[in-house]
């Protein structure tokens, strides 16, 4: 497997020198370069790593417009309560979840070590069996060897899926990524904003809720989500049981893909306001349990994850919002970055 992923590690690298060069005609060309994403056989073909990606780029992009709006939702759960009507300025944002090979390029060029990495342990999710009762929170545990290389654990490779959004990252990895790149994590507000896509909140909302799920008019799946009665049956209609590949669904008015469903998303910000239960366990319990002490840091999470089900956790919303500790990696937390325009 060392091998598989230092090849696969050096291909990216050398994409990346390439990409410093030339940052101009990156800019150019960033739009007809990047494949055509929002099918499935599209996003199992897609290497990962958008052309010209690299510093001072921003291949894999879209612009986002400026706007006011209100956050939250008066159909949704009580901590997603409108606060008030805010401004946001125009920016961009990448297009998909970043992937692997994306953050694999990261760490080849600058020798980046995780948080989970240096724990030596990652929180990860493992369904029960079919029919077995169990109490929340213990379909969460704490694995040595999980990692953003080992998602799941040793003897899972996230090089083997350069596609996939990288997961078991802090929000400290992630701010550390965008950072190298000269970007920034999105806000609250800019995040869902953008989930939104330029449509009406509130007529999106009832439309994600309950029964109501992310489909098309046509009655498939818009979103990877889980189909089936959590945490035991999922029957994988949407064509991804667990995490799927970036731009395997359809685009938002944006052109941005899987800001709902496949994996939480990391803002900048701290959680602040009222809180509710996980609704899809607890991965926090899963540390408590072997005697790690929480984080001090608590920052919000957004759009909702493989995991999340109409009958147990209806967080597949551009209003749905969740505190996480800051220092935690999950196997069900990526991020995006942004880059917001002088």
């Amino acid at each position: 497997m060392n091998h598989v992923w230092l090849s696969f590690g050096c291909a990216v690298a050398l994409a990346v020198v390439g990409a410093t060069h030339g940052w101009w005609a990156a800019q150019a060309t960033v739009r007809t370069e990047q494949p055509v994403l929002g099918s499935r056989s599209a996003c199992e073909q897609f290497n990962g790593l958008p052309a010209g990606f690299g510093p001072g780029s921003r291949a894999g992009m879209l612009p986002v417009p400026a706007g006011r709006f209100t956050p939250g939702s008066t159909s949704g759960y009580p901590d997603e309560a409108p606060k008030g009507a805010v401004s946001v300025k125009d920016f961009w944002m990448d297009r998909t979840e970043v992937t692997n090979a994306q953050f694999a390029a990261f760490v080849a060029a600058t020798g980046y070590v995780t948080d989970a990495e240096r724990e030596g342990t990652g929180v990860v999710f493992s369904a029960p069996a079919r029919g077995r009762l169990v109490a929340p929170n213990s379909w969460w545990a704490l694995v040595a060897g999980a990692s953003w290389r080992h998602p799941e654990g040793p003897g899972s490779n996230a090089a083997d899926h350069p596609q996939a959004p990288a997961v078991q990252l802090s929000r400290g990895d992630a701010q550390a990524y965008a950072r190298w790149l000269g970007r920034e994590l999105p806000s609250e507000d800019e995040w869902e904003w953008a989930a939104l896509g330029g449509g009406d909140p509130e007529r999106i909302e009832r439309g994600n809720r309950g029964a109501h799920e992310p489909r098309g008019v046509d009655g498939t799946p818009t979103a990877n989500y889980w189909q089936g009665s959590f945490p035991d049956i999922n029957t994988g209609e949407d064509g991804h049981a667990g995490r799927a590949p970036v731009g395997c669904y359809v685009a938002n008015g944006y052109g941005l893909h899987d800001l709902i469903g496949n994996v939480w998303e990391w803002t900048r910000d701290p959680y602040r306001g009222a809180r509710m239960g996980s609704q899809s366990g607890d991965p926090v319990a899963a540390r408590a349990g072997a005697g790690a002490a929480p984080g001090p840091d608590i920052a919000v999470i957004k759009g909702g994850s493989f995991l999340c089900a109409p009958d147990f956790c209806v967080r597949y919303r551009a209003a749905a919002r969740h505190p996480q500790e800051a220092d935690l990696g999950t196997s069900h937390v990526g991020f995006r970055t942004v880059l917001r325009t002088p």
